[in-house]
């Protein structure tokens, strides 16, 4: 099985996007507060790893087993993660992980880019 190079662009961007969330999720503040509590950042840790590991896993589906709708599901979360993180540089400005979740989400819409272009268009099954 011959992969289209626009499928193996967008499977190694996304999966270099999804890399870099891994890493910014490992070098965030997890010092409790009052507010906060050691258990609830333990809780939201785990919950950001299932989430990464799903949104593999919706690669893994649409470029290996040539799946259409993970790339729509992907869409979406681009969509989420844009504009939580307009959000969050509107409320704090450009700090070191808005900036790292920016690199995040142009590689995210480059490998989307990528699958939707060239070659990968008659790629993915319905």
């Amino acid at each position: 099985m011959n992969v289209p190079r626009n499928v193996l662009w967008f499977e190694a961007l996304l999966y270099m996007s999804l890399t870099l969330d891994a890493v910014s999720v490992a070098f965030q503040d997890r010092s409790p507060t009052p507010q906060v509590t050691a258990q609830m950042i333990n809780v939201a840790a785990a919950m950001v790893a299932g989430i990464i590991v799903f949104l593999v896993y919706l690669v893994w589906l649409a470029a290996r087993r040539r799946k259409n709708w993970p790339r729509w599901v992907l869409a979406a979360a681009l969509v989420l993660s844009v504009v939580s993180l307009a959000q969050s540089i509107s409320a704090s400005g450009i700090e070191f992980d808005s900036g790292i979740e920016l690199i995040s989400c142009a590689l995210t819409a480059a490998g989307l880019y990528f699958s939707f272009t060239g070659d990968a268009v008659g790629w993915f099954n319905a």
